[in-house]
Protein backbone atom coordinates (compact mmCIF):
# COMPACT_ATOMS: atom_id res chain seq x y z
CA UNK A 1 0.00 0.00 0.00
CA UNK A 2 3.19 2.50 0.26
CA UNK A 3 4.24 1.26 -3.17
CA UNK A 4 0.61 2.23 -4.04
CA UNK A 5 1.12 5.66 -2.76
CA UNK A 6 -1.31 5.97 0.09
CA UNK A 7 1.02 8.65 1.88
CA UNK A 8 0.94 11.22 -0.92
CA UNK A 9 -2.47 10.24 -2.43
CA UNK A 10 -3.91 10.83 1.70
CA UNK A 11 -1.56 14.21 1.53
CA UNK A 12 -2.88 15.04 -1.20
CA UNK A 13 -6.69 15.36 0.44
CA UNK A 14 -5.03 18.06 2.62
CA UNK A 15 -3.90 15.77 5.73
CA UNK A 16 -0.87 15.52 7.31
CA UNK A 17 0.90 12.16 7.09
CA UNK A 18 2.45 10.64 9.44
CA UNK A 19 3.90 7.32 9.00
CA UNK A 20 4.98 5.69 12.30
CA UNK A 21 6.49 2.41 10.11
CA UNK A 22 6.32 -1.26 10.56
CA UNK A 23 4.98 -2.90 14.09
CA UNK A 24 7.20 -5.30 15.75
CA UNK A 25 6.24 -8.71 14.22
CA UNK A 26 7.99 -12.57 14.94
CA UNK A 27 8.33 -14.29 12.05
CA UNK A 28 6.05 -17.53 12.40
CA UNK A 29 8.72 -18.93 9.89
CA UNK A 30 11.24 -19.10 12.68
CA UNK A 31 9.16 -20.13 15.65
CA UNK A 32 7.39 -23.28 17.30
CA UNK A 33 3.61 -22.87 16.21
CA UNK A 34 2.75 -23.80 19.90
CA UNK A 35 -1.04 -25.16 20.65
CA UNK A 36 -2.79 -26.06 17.74
CA UNK A 37 -6.44 -24.37 19.28
CA UNK A 38 -4.40 -20.95 18.81
CA UNK A 39 -1.86 -21.29 16.96
CA UNK A 40 1.40 -18.62 17.64
CA UNK A 41 -0.72 -16.72 20.81
CA UNK A 42 2.22 -15.90 23.02
CA UNK A 43 3.27 -13.64 19.61
CA UNK A 44 0.73 -12.29 18.20
CA UNK A 45 -0.62 -10.95 21.66
CA UNK A 46 2.74 -9.27 21.90
CA UNK A 47 2.11 -7.75 18.63
CA UNK A 48 -1.24 -6.60 19.36
CA UNK A 49 -0.17 -5.29 22.34
CA UNK A 50 2.62 -2.77 20.58
CA UNK A 51 0.04 -2.28 18.34
CA UNK A 52 -2.07 -1.53 20.53
CA UNK A 53 -0.02 1.04 22.50
CA UNK A 54 0.70 2.81 19.27
CA UNK A 55 -2.87 3.01 18.01
CA UNK A 56 -3.82 4.58 21.69
CA UNK A 57 -0.75 7.12 21.77
CA UNK A 58 -2.26 8.41 18.42
CA UNK A 59 -5.60 8.29 18.98
CA UNK A 60 -5.00 10.46 21.96
CA UNK A 61 -2.60 12.80 20.00
CA UNK A 62 -5.77 13.98 17.94
CA UNK A 63 -4.45 11.80 15.41
CA UNK A 64 -6.81 9.44 12.77
CA UNK A 65 -4.97 6.12 13.44
CA UNK A 66 -4.90 4.29 9.92
CA UNK A 67 -3.69 0.75 10.37
CA UNK A 68 -2.08 -1.69 7.51
CA UNK A 69 -2.13 -5.17 8.02
CA UNK A 70 -1.98 -8.28 6.80
CA UNK A 71 -3.75 -11.17 8.88
CA UNK A 72 -7.07 -9.60 10.60
CA UNK A 73 -5.48 -10.66 14.15
CA UNK A 74 -3.94 -7.43 14.29
CA UNK A 75 -7.49 -5.85 14.87
CA UNK A 76 -7.45 -6.80 17.93
CA UNK A 77 -4.79 -4.74 19.09
CA UNK A 78 -6.21 -1.76 16.63
CA UNK A 79 -9.48 -2.16 18.44
CA UNK A 80 -7.86 -2.00 22.07
CA UNK A 81 -6.26 0.92 21.71
CA UNK A 82 -8.81 2.92 20.75
CA UNK A 83 -11.23 1.04 23.11
CA UNK A 84 -8.64 2.22 25.76
CA UNK A 85 -8.56 5.64 24.17
CA UNK A 86 -12.51 5.98 24.95
CA UNK A 87 -12.56 4.41 27.95
CA UNK A 88 -10.59 6.74 29.53
CA UNK A 89 -12.80 9.64 28.33
CA UNK A 90 -15.80 7.75 30.13
CA UNK A 91 -16.96 7.25 26.47
CA UNK A 92 -17.98 3.86 24.25
CA UNK A 93 -16.19 2.79 21.19
CA UNK A 94 -18.70 1.13 18.30
CA UNK A 95 -16.89 -1.12 15.85
CA UNK A 96 -18.05 -1.70 12.05
CA UNK A 97 -16.32 -4.71 10.76
CA UNK A 98 -16.61 -5.58 6.78
CA UNK A 99 -16.01 -9.32 6.51
CA UNK A 100 -16.49 -12.07 4.02
CA UNK A 101 -15.70 -14.30 7.42
CA UNK A 102 -17.26 -13.93 10.90
CA UNK A 103 -13.95 -13.78 12.33
CA UNK A 104 -15.96 -15.54 15.76
CA UNK A 105 -13.84 -18.53 16.26
CA UNK A 106 -12.50 -19.22 19.39
CA UNK A 107 -10.62 -21.56 20.48
CA UNK A 108 -12.77 -24.43 21.00
CA UNK A 109 -14.65 -24.07 17.85
CA UNK A 110 -11.75 -23.22 15.55
CA UNK A 111 -11.14 -25.60 12.97
CA UNK A 112 -7.67 -24.52 12.24
CA UNK A 113 -6.56 -22.99 15.07
CA UNK A 114 -5.64 -19.63 13.23
CA UNK A 115 -6.36 -17.04 15.52
CA UNK A 116 -7.06 -14.42 12.43
CA UNK A 117 -10.16 -16.19 12.57
CA UNK A 118 -10.95 -14.94 16.10
CA UNK A 119 -10.72 -11.38 16.57
CA UNK A 120 -13.77 -10.27 16.55
CA UNK A 121 -14.77 -12.75 19.29
CA UNK A 122 -12.03 -11.44 21.16
CA UNK A 123 -12.80 -7.92 20.94
CA UNK A 124 -16.38 -8.72 22.33
CA UNK A 125 -15.07 -10.86 25.12
CA UNK A 126 -14.80 -14.31 23.52
CA UNK A 127 -11.66 -16.02 23.76
CA UNK A 128 -8.33 -16.46 25.03
CA UNK A 129 -7.35 -13.81 27.91
CA UNK A 130 -3.67 -13.12 26.23
CA UNK A 131 -6.24 -11.73 23.96
CA UNK A 132 -9.29 -10.44 25.45
CA UNK A 133 -7.76 -8.36 28.48
CA UNK A 134 -5.53 -6.38 27.11
CA UNK A 135 -5.45 -3.25 29.49
CA UNK A 136 -7.15 -5.75 31.81
CA UNK A 137 -10.72 -5.43 30.82
CA UNK A 138 -13.01 -7.25 28.23
CA UNK A 139 -15.40 -6.54 26.25
CA UNK A 140 -13.49 -3.82 24.05
CA UNK A 141 -16.57 -2.83 22.50
CA UNK A 142 -20.11 -4.39 23.52
CA UNK A 143 -22.06 -6.86 20.84
CA UNK A 144 -24.97 -4.27 20.55
CA UNK A 145 -22.62 -2.09 19.17
CA UNK A 146 -20.94 -4.42 16.62
CA UNK A 147 -22.40 -4.50 12.57
CA UNK A 148 -20.52 -7.30 10.73
CA UNK A 149 -21.12 -6.50 7.23
CA UNK A 150 -20.49 -8.96 3.76
CA UNK A 151 -20.39 -11.62 4.96
CA UNK A 152 -20.45 -15.08 3.56
CA UNK A 153 -18.19 -17.93 4.85
CA UNK A 154 -18.93 -18.75 8.71
CA UNK A 155 -17.53 -22.13 10.25
CA UNK A 156 -20.10 -24.61 11.49
CA UNK A 157 -19.63 -24.53 14.97
CA UNK A 158 -18.77 -20.52 14.38
CA UNK A 159 -22.29 -19.93 13.94
CA UNK A 160 -23.24 -20.35 16.94
CA UNK A 161 -20.88 -17.97 18.34
CA UNK A 162 -22.00 -15.19 15.72
CA UNK A 163 -25.97 -16.33 16.94
CA UNK A 164 -25.68 -16.28 20.82
CA UNK A 165 -23.77 -13.20 21.32
CA UNK A 166 -25.45 -10.17 20.09
CA UNK A 167 -23.76 -8.30 17.50
CA UNK A 168 -25.68 -7.32 14.40
CA UNK A 169 -24.72 -9.26 10.92
CA UNK A 170 -25.44 -8.52 7.19
CA UNK A 171 -24.91 -11.12 5.14
CA UNK A 172 -24.65 -10.80 0.99
CA UNK A 173 -28.28 -11.92 0.74
CA UNK A 174 -28.88 -8.81 3.02
CA UNK A 175 -27.08 -6.70 0.85
CA UNK A 176 -28.65 -8.26 -1.95
CA UNK A 177 -32.40 -8.16 -1.08
CA UNK A 178 -32.17 -4.57 0.70
CA UNK A 179 -29.64 -2.59 -1.07
CA UNK A 180 -26.31 -1.51 0.39
CA UNK A 181 -26.89 1.82 1.43
CA UNK A 182 -29.77 0.86 3.45
CA UNK A 183 -27.51 -2.18 5.06
CA UNK A 184 -24.84 0.37 5.76
CA UNK A 185 -27.49 3.27 7.29
CA UNK A 186 -29.08 0.62 9.57
CA UNK A 187 -25.40 -0.63 10.43
CA UNK A 188 -23.85 3.10 11.64
CA UNK A 189 -27.05 2.76 13.78
CA UNK A 190 -26.08 0.04 15.62
CA UNK A 191 -22.66 1.22 15.67
CA UNK A 192 -22.95 4.80 16.76
CA UNK A 193 -25.91 4.34 19.64
CA UNK A 194 -24.52 5.36 22.58
CA UNK A 195 -21.02 5.63 21.59
CA UNK A 196 -18.84 8.24 20.71
CA UNK A 197 -17.47 7.20 17.41
CA UNK A 198 -16.69 3.98 15.84
CA UNK A 199 -14.20 1.73 14.15
CA UNK A 200 -13.60 0.89 10.69
CA UNK A 201 -12.10 -3.13 10.63
CA UNK A 202 -12.10 -3.63 6.65
CA UNK A 203 -11.23 -7.09 5.28
CA UNK A 204 -10.12 -6.65 1.67
CA UNK A 205 -11.78 -10.57 1.19
CA UNK A 206 -15.12 -8.58 1.33
CA UNK A 207 -14.67 -7.85 -2.22
CA UNK A 208 -15.18 -10.03 -4.77
CA UNK A 209 -11.56 -11.91 -5.21
CA UNK A 210 -12.75 -11.22 -9.30
CA UNK A 211 -11.43 -6.92 -7.78
CA UNK A 212 -9.51 -8.61 -5.25
CA UNK A 213 -7.03 -11.12 -5.71
CA UNK A 214 -4.22 -10.55 -3.28
CA UNK A 215 -6.22 -11.56 -0.41
CA UNK A 216 -5.57 -15.05 1.93
CA UNK A 217 -8.74 -16.53 1.88
CA UNK A 218 -10.94 -15.42 -1.29
CA UNK A 219 -14.92 -16.17 -1.27
CA UNK A 220 -16.35 -15.62 -4.26
CA UNK A 221 -19.65 -13.46 -4.50
CA UNK A 222 -18.15 -10.55 -2.74
CA UNK A 223 -18.85 -6.27 -2.80
CA UNK A 224 -18.42 -5.33 -6.92
CA UNK A 225 -15.73 -2.22 -7.32
CA UNK A 226 -18.62 0.21 -6.63
CA UNK A 227 -20.40 -1.29 -4.07
CA UNK A 228 -16.78 -1.00 -1.98
CA UNK A 229 -16.98 2.65 -2.27
CA UNK A 230 -20.20 3.20 -1.54
CA UNK A 231 -19.83 1.53 1.72
CA UNK A 232 -16.55 3.99 2.48
CA UNK A 233 -17.88 6.98 1.21
CA UNK A 234 -21.54 6.49 3.26
CA UNK A 235 -18.99 5.49 6.35
CA UNK A 236 -17.12 8.84 5.81
CA UNK A 237 -20.25 10.90 5.48
CA UNK A 238 -21.42 9.91 8.70
CA UNK A 239 -19.03 11.86 10.41
CA UNK A 240 -18.36 9.67 13.11
CA UNK A 241 -15.70 7.20 11.93
CA UNK A 242 -12.71 7.71 14.72
CA UNK A 243 -10.11 5.13 13.10
CA UNK A 244 -9.85 2.67 10.63
CA UNK A 245 -7.67 -0.63 9.50
CA UNK A 246 -7.42 -2.30 6.05
CA UNK A 247 -6.12 -5.61 6.09
CA UNK A 248 -5.43 -9.34 4.47
CA UNK A 249 -3.56 -7.72 1.81
CA UNK A 250 -0.44 -10.46 0.27
CA UNK A 251 1.44 -8.99 -1.86
CA UNK A 252 3.13 -12.62 -2.18
CA UNK A 253 -0.47 -13.46 -3.94
CA UNK A 254 -1.32 -10.53 -5.77
CA UNK A 255 -1.78 -9.27 -9.31
CA UNK A 256 0.97 -6.74 -10.39
CA UNK A 257 -0.40 -4.83 -6.45
CA UNK A 258 -4.39 -4.95 -7.56
CA UNK A 259 -5.53 -5.08 -4.60
CA UNK A 260 -2.92 -3.18 -2.28
CA UNK A 261 -3.77 -0.33 -4.96
CA UNK A 262 -7.18 -0.61 -4.39
CA UNK A 263 -7.34 -0.80 -1.37
CA UNK A 264 -5.44 2.76 -1.13
CA UNK A 265 -8.46 3.83 -3.48
CA UNK A 266 -10.69 2.40 -0.25
CA UNK A 267 -9.01 4.23 2.02
CA UNK A 268 -9.09 7.58 0.11
CA UNK A 269 -13.08 6.96 -0.14
CA UNK A 270 -13.01 6.42 3.60
CA UNK A 271 -11.08 9.83 4.34
CA UNK A 272 -12.85 12.12 1.76
CA UNK A 273 -12.11 11.88 -1.58
CA UNK A 274 -15.08 12.44 -3.81
CA UNK A 275 -16.10 11.93 -7.58
CA UNK A 276 -17.15 16.33 -7.86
Amino acid sequence: MRVASLNDKLASLGYIVEDLGNVAVEQPESLPPGPNTAKYLPQIAHTCQRLADKVEQAAGGGKVPLVLGGDHSIAIGTVSGMSRHFRKLNRKLGLIWIDAHADMNTPDSSPSGNVHGMPLACCIGLGPSELTRLYGYAPKVEPENVALIGLRSVDEKERLNVQGTGIRTFTMRDIDERGLREVMQVALGFATAGTEAFHLSFDMDAVDPQEAPGVGTPVKGGFTYREAHLAMEILCDSGRMASMEIVEVNPVIDEVNRTAALAVELVMSAMGQRIL
